[in-house]
């Protein structure tokens, strides 16, 4: 039960208002001056405009027990469902260069969706808005242009949402809940642009535009998409909902009106992003975001900020980069340690730190001496990691390569080269 500590307080109540008030507790003074430790259920209509003087200090109060016009902060432990919002992890890269292709480039758990519209550089930008509490953006740099795009040609930031986290929001019920994104944005290109959410599991989506107004101006973004009250999202961890921030749409997503009531998305295509600027029409285009929150509710509440490793370990649940010698630079170090299972087999298991999503695929550059065995006084370098098993826990890599030439038992360690990087991805 929640506690309420009232400091050195000149209360106004009817003794009504406090029926059950034992005097064991004014533990100093009287009524006129006292010191009160009181249940919230022991003063269930306690108007705030009651305390004339002091605070309330060291409250514990849920939010049924305030009065309609008070408000908790973060009253809701992650409420955010969007993972990494505040755009601080991006275990990929700071900045990739020339892309053209679909894929995460970046920023952990965000996605780029593109069919050509122009080629882009995406970074993680230290460009925010003042005095939010953000350090880090996802940056959009358009590199070559693409003034005239092609009726299918589209490009989306993207970020999908396992359905197990979404039971709550009661969709395709009577009781569906409403969503509201908020988020900031700031961009040279002014004008309308597009944000949608896209149900996997029974193909809907719903859109809402919203403005960017001023040029090279930091603005925060507020836009309410109501309850679907048709289709379930499934309970599991497979992508059940994604939240689209469109940057250019060619005209089989803009010929018509837009969506802006949950529909199916079937035969619908060109009224998903109808309005959308073309971000890729100039190389002088760039467009930033940050802050980027999804809620119940129909209005935003201030952006929750998660400690630093909490925020890490929610994304290694997604993608896990062990050892990135070239992007990263941790060169020069053991990375597992490993047996001969034969004269030139190699096995190595790498253990997780956070279950993952699912069974992930390992991804291994590959290369002449890429990776060095020492044991028993020697040093085998060799050149690629097979899997042998990968499981949501770990993962037992091995290695075949005519590089190594050892005896069966020998034990040692696996060490990085300057190529060496390894990398693992349950993504959604």
């Amino acid at each position: 039960m929640a506690i309420i500590k009232i400091k050195n307080p000149a209360i106004d109540l009817d003794a009504a208002e406090i029926p059950n008030l034992p005097a064991s507790k004014i533990t100093s003074g009287t009524l006129d001056n006292a010191r009160i430790s009181l249940d919230a259920a022991e003063i269930p209509n306690l108007d705030t405009a009651k305390i004339t003087s002091g605070t309330l200090a060291d409250a514990r109060i849920p939010a049924n027990a305030l009065n309609s016009n008070v408000s908790v902060p973060n009253q809701s432990a992650f409420k955010n469902l969007i993972i990494n919002g505040d755009m601080s992890i991006a275990q990929r890269a700071t900045s990739t260069t020339s892309i053209t292709s679909s894929g995460y480039h970046t920023l952990d758990r965000f996605r780029t969706l593109m069919v050509a519209g122009g080629t882009w550089t995406q970074s993680q930008s230290t460009t925010v808005p003042t005095g939010q509490g953000f350090a880090k953006s996802l940056k959009m740099d358009c590199t070559t242009a693409d003034a005239s795009l092609a009726a299918d040609d589209y490009l989306i930031i993207r970020q999908q949402i396992e359905g197990q986290n979404l039971q709550y929001l009661k969709k395709g019920t009577s009781s569906a809940e409403s969503l509201t994104a908020s988020f900031w944005v700031k961009s040279n290109k002014t004008g309308t642009y597009i944000a949608e959410l896209y149900d996997f599991d029974n193909t809907r989506h719903i859109s809402q535009q919203y403005t960017i107004s001023s040029a090279d101006t930091w603005e925060k973004k507020t836009v309410t998409f109501p309850g679907d009250t048709t289709g379930a999202f499934g309970n599991d961890n497979n992508s059940s909902l994604a939240i689209n921030f469109w940057l250019a749409a060619g005209s089989n997503y803009t010929s018509g009106g837009l969506d802006t009531a949950w529909t199916t998305v079937s035969g619908r295509a060109a009224h998903r992003a109808n309005g959308q600027v073309n971000l890729a029409d100039s190389t002088s285009n760039e467009f930033y975001i940050t802050g980027v929150q999804l809620e119940a509710g129909t209005s935003a509440s201030d952006f929750e900020f998660l400690p630093h490793d909490v925020n890490k370990n929610r994304c290694l649940r997604y993608f896990y980069n062990h050892i990135d010698v070239p992007t990263r630079g941790d060169d020069g170090g053991y990375f597992a340690s490993g047996y001969l299972y034969s004269g030139s087999r190699l096995y190595f298991q790498i253990p997780f730190f956070v279950e993952m999503r699912a069974n992930p695929t390992l991804s291994a550059a590959s290369g002449t001496d890429y990776y060095t065995f020492y044991r028993d006084s020697a040093a085998d370098g060799f050149n690629t990691i097979l899997s042998t098993q990968l499981r949501k826990n770990y993962t037992m890599l091995r290695a075949d390569d005519t590089h190594i030439s050892g005896t069966a038992g020998q034990a040692g360690g696996i060490h990085t080269t300057s190529n060496s990087k390894v990398t693992f991805s349950a993504e959604l």
